[in-house]
């Protein structure tokens, strides 16, 4: 099996915009490094004992705080988080692959706990064929960390549902291959993430998007930042950023391509298409670079709103056939 390729930062991130990224993981102790001589690849660090399942290993911890550590390979294995701080760590990042399988019909990591951190670990191939919304990891709610993680070749990347008082925090990751509109429920997204107090996504790519949008966020305040957006080699994708119920936050530095075959290609970024749930005003828009692939004829809208609200729009670097702003 070849190794996971290690998801790489889309653009440098300029001095300004690391302090946003403070929320990152912490390094795994020298003292819990993976033993290749234990029977289990899910290793519970703070008690040295291994596990076959990776849900064993999750209901050992409980309510309490750990790291799972897990060795290199592929795995059809998920597990649900009911409570606790829990870390699920690749020994080597880029190494182990979850492939296929899900909990509860809804992804391979199903999360409901106080916190947990994700690092170093590839999602991929994960199908519901009931709910059309199978993810790599089902955020319920609590935080959520992810860092050097790639999501790929599934109906989702990232769901979430509704937990205002939380955040989502996703560094240098990748998302490739993503969404669908095929099911009855509605279009699944690379991302999305429902009535947050935060989502923050920094350093990461999205691109090859199958169907739904690349980032749709409902949360309170929506930070993107120094991130990529290419769809040169998508297909019935629609808008790169989606604030359906309108956001607070910044959308900066990011780099974005819309490619020939994008499904809704009115706009790139759209706010508050769906209602005015929350609060628009300031959201920040700059910084950013926008094109579109050269076999595309038609023009289109860097930022579509629906809110009616002051929206804080500077200086983006904008190719042929692509206006800055409109009203709708």
């Amino acid at each position: 099996m070849k190794n996971a390729e290690v998801a790489k930062p889309a653009r440098p991130v300029p001095a300004a915009l690391l302090a946003i990224a403070g929320l990152a993981l912490s390094l795994v102790p020298a003292g819990a490094l993976f033993a290749q001589a234990r029977s289990g690849p899910y290793i519970v660090t703070e008690t040295g004992r291994s596990y076959g399942k990776l849900q064993d290993a999750v209901d050992a911890i409980g309510g309490k705080r750990g790291t799972i550590v897990i060795a290199p390979g592929r795995y059809v294995d998920c597990a649900v988080q009911q409570a606790g701080d829990i870390s699920y760590f690749a020994s080597q990042p880029g190494t182990v692959i979850f492939d296929g399988d899900i909990c509860e019909d809804k992804a391979a990591l199903v999360l409901r706990g106080y916190n947990a951190n994700v690092s170093g670990i590839t999602f991929q191939n994960m199908h519901s064929k009931y709910s059309g919304n199978a993810a790599g990891i089902r955020q319920e709610k609590g935080n959520l960390t992810v860092t050097q993680s790639w999501f790929r070749d599934s109906q989702q990347g990232i769901l979430a549902g509704d937990d205002p008082t939380s955040r989502i925090v996703i560094d240098k990751s990748t998302f490739t291959n993503l969404g669908t509109c095929a099911y009855s429920g509605g279009c699944a997204h690379s991302i999305y993430i429902g009535n947050y107090g935060l989502l923050r996504v920094t350093r990461s790519r999205f691109e090859k998007g199958a169907g739904g949008h690349y980032a749709k966020s409902r949360a309170i305040r929506t930070e993107i930042a120094s991130c990529s957006f290419d769809d040169s080699e998508g297909s019935w994708s629609n808008y790169m950023i989606d604030l359906p119920n309108g956001s607070t936050g910044q959308i900066t530095n990011n780099w974005f391509v819309q490619g020939p075959d994008h499904e809704n290609h009115s706009a790139l970024i759209a706010v508050a298409a769906e209602k005015r749930a929350n609060p628009s005003t300031g959201l920040r828009i700059e910084g950013n670079d926008a094109r579109l692939a050269p076999t595309v004829e038609w023009t289109t809208t860097f930022v579509a709103d629906w809110s009616g609200e002051p929206l804080a729009i500077g200086q983006n670097s904008l190719g042929k056939g692509i206006q800055k702003f409109e009203r709708r």
